[in-house]
């Protein structure tokens, strides 16, 4: 099957057939308090079940799947509460915003769908911290699987070493998130986390380091299981991640390169990350499969 690209005055859609297997946000009317970002909803598996959650009550900031940091130096481009040690989480004026500039490639050749744009990071009190290059790549991968690849370099164009960490870098303890973060739907509360060493919940598994995660999920109304799968390029720094993940209380996972430990970007310099992530209509039998197929993408550059 072949995909497709169109173009939306909101941003991208990539369809297989009369699938929509994802609609790419760049410029959403998000309030400034969420940190407005690009994202990823919805995302569909081949067979049409919606596999993204944008906006959930709990965490409005949550958007489907997004790159998220809550700790670039004192601003906060996850949205939300910041996290201050010794004082808890505080809603402070530092909610910044990843600011889409120009789309530099976007086409569908040999059913391959490549898009690429620019960014520039810019706080709340309107100063330019990073640009970035991001790459989004999407292709089929077998009769239940789609692939997408993400890649993004981040240059810092300020005349001062930026630190990118997490809230467990700032005190609190085990709540290392921040980077591409996947928020899945209502019914997938309670899922299976996968592992190479098994599956698990999301208590079990949040910071341990892991090469690839996967989540398993049930739908509502429709009898069906989808699995996600995410893997960590072998370049990244802190690589393997520490992950941050749940199934309890809601479906999240997230390769934190910054849970426990800050990346610092020197002036003038940048700093990249690569992913895969595979969308399947599946179950946790298949993850490691799927994986392997995800760590193959990203060894060919």
């Amino acid at each position: 099957m072949t995909l497709t690209l169109a173009r939306t005055d909101a941003g991208i859609v990539v369809s297989d057939g009369d699938v929509d297997l994802l609609r790419y946000v760049l410029a959403p009317e998000s309030p400034q308090r969420e940190s407005p970002k690009p994202y990823l909803d919805p995302i569909r598996t081949r067979a049409g079940h919606v596999v993204s959650l944008l906006r959930p009550w709990d965490h409005v900031w949550h958007t489907g799947l997004a790159w998220s940091l809550p700790v670039v130096g004192d601003e906060n481009f996850w949205g939300g509460p910041t996290y201050l040690r010794g004082e808890g989480y505080v809603q402070l004026l530092n909610d910044g915003t990843q600011r889409h500039r120009q789309v530099t490639a976007a086409d569908a050749q040999d059913g391959v769908v490549t898009f690429a744009h620019e960014l520039e990071w810019i706080t709340q009190d309107g100063r330019r911290l990073f640009t970035e290059h991001r790459t989004l790549t999407a292709r089929v991968v077998d009769d239940t699987t789609w692939a997408l690849t993400f890649e993004t370099v981040m240059t810092n164009v300020t005349d001062a070493t930026i630190e990118i960490g997490s809230p467990t870098t700032r005190g609190r303890e085990n709540a290392g998130y921040g980077g591409l973060f996947w928020r899945g739907p209502r019914s997938f509360t309670d899922g299976r986390l996968v592992t190479a060493e098994g599956i698990g919940t999301g208590a079990d598994v949040r910071g341990q380091r892991h090469e690839w995660m996967g989540f398993e999920g049930r739908h509502d109304v429709i009898d069906a299981t989808s699995l996600v799968v995410m893997v960590d390029a072998a370049d990244n720094p802190h690589h393997p991640p520490q992950w941050f993940a749940r199934s309890e209380e809601f479906a999240a996972i997230n390769p934190a390169p910054f849970f426990s430990e800050e990346v610092h970007v020197a002036a003038g310099e940048h700093v990249a990350f690569r992913y895969g992530v595979g969308i399947a209509d599946a179950g946790a039998e298949d993850a490691a499969r799927i994986a392997g197929e995800l760590r193959n993408l990203l060894d060919v550059r």
